[in-house]
């Protein structure tokens, strides 16, 4: 298997929405599975302008096997008020034509981002539309720059037995019937996939390595008891736990 890992400069504050919070508009403080999968769906219809989005986004989801992100830098998040229009059109007199809502923003000045693919290398058209099409990050307001060339890694499974332990510094998937948890984290409800799925819910929880210190938020590692025999993967040392629904 193949990796491909990119590091993000942040050009201004990011609103990754969390996708339930509609009148408050939360953010995540990183890129989520889905929100990885779906930046680099739009980077290859910018690039290629070809085919439908969904249709970037169908291939991609079949040749991803894993995604994800992390800081590099601290992280501090913000909310803020701003003015939705609710009405373009009214009489004189009557009520104000806007709503006042809350909106959260984040600032880090780097994110890695982690791609593993099923069987071969990105491909061609994967590798240059990130490399040269203008990228965002959550919302089509937050540009972002890659910082650094592309890298093509090798990516291998290991399996890991109960009683060992491993260090991630990537999200994991909050299952405590398969590991127990040391270190520093919060909790998101995420999405793994942008396709719709036959689940009710289609969100997973997850834990973010995260260390919160005076309204800053530090990259942080996430130490596993393993509980159950369960398969990780690994890159140039680096451990990632699979998504909910590879670990078993």
């Amino acid at each position: 298997m193949k990796a491909l890992s990119f590091e993000l400069v942040l050009n201004s504050l990011y609103s990754i929405r969390i996708p339930f919070t509609w009148q408050s508009a939360l953010t995540y403080p990183i890129l989520p599975p889905s929100a990885v999968i779906g930046m680099i769906a739009n980077a290859m219809q910018r690039y290629e302008n070809k085919k439908h989005p969904e249709e970037y986004l169908t291939l991609l989801e079949k040749e991803i096997l894993w995604a994800g992100s992390r800081l590099l830098t601290p992280c501090v998040v913000k909310s803020y008020i701003t003015s939705a229009i609710v009405k373009w059109a009214d009489t004189i007199g009557s009520r104000k034509f806007t709503n006042a809502l809350t909106r959260q923003f984040a600032f880090a000045t780097n994110i890695e981002v982690v791609v593993i693919f099923k069987s071969s290398s990105p491909t061609e058209e994967i590798y240059q539309a990130i490399k040269t099409v203008p990228l965002t990050c959550g919302d089509s307001e937050s540009c972002v720059s890659v910082e650094r060339n592309l890298t093509i890694l090798e990516a291998t499974e290991k399996k890991v037995a109960p009683g060992d332990e491993i260090e991630t510094y990537f999200p994991v998937p909050l299952d405590t019937n398969l590991y127990e948890f040391q270190g520093s984290g919060k909790i998101f409800l995420v999405h793994e996939r942008c396709k719709k799925t036959e689940k009710n819910f289609p969100l997973e929880m997850y834990i973010f390595p995260l260390l919160e210190k005076q309204g800053l938020m530090f990259p942080e590692k996430v130490v596993l008891k393993v509980k159950k025999d369960i398969k990780v993967y690994s890159i140039n040392q680096v451990i990632v736990v699979p998504q909910k629904n590879l670990l078993r």
